[in-house]
């Protein structure tokens, strides 16, 4: 299959690494699974590895977005205001 004059697909390719393929399995990694493992290694990642925030942060955070939200909520109603007011002037000009 000749390549001339065509971009090649894969991101890696001239670089030196072989391609990712997410699809194929690698031995027999089924024959490893199990639902007691799967349960182990989940709580070591949410207790281990899983940065939680602390109680301020948390409402620090809640702060934040309810500010923010409320920003967007009036820019929302004074634009509807605004676009109201505008069409229902132009429409009694007819």
């Amino acid at each position: 299959c000749s390549s001339i004059g065509r971009v090649a697909v894969s991101k890696t390719v001239g670089c030196g690494f072989d391609s990712y393929h997410p699809c194929k399995i690698q031995g027999n990694s089924m024959a490893k699974f199990s639902i007691v493992g799967y349960f182990k290694e989940s709580y070591d990642e949410w207790m281990h590895k899983v940065s939680w925030p602390t109680w301020s942060e948390l409402q620090n955070s809640a702060i934040v977005v309810s500010v923010a939200s409320l920003i967007i909520a009036i820019v929302i109603y004074l634009m509807d205001l605004t676009f109201s007011t505008v069409l229902e002037r132009f429409y009694n000009l007819f």
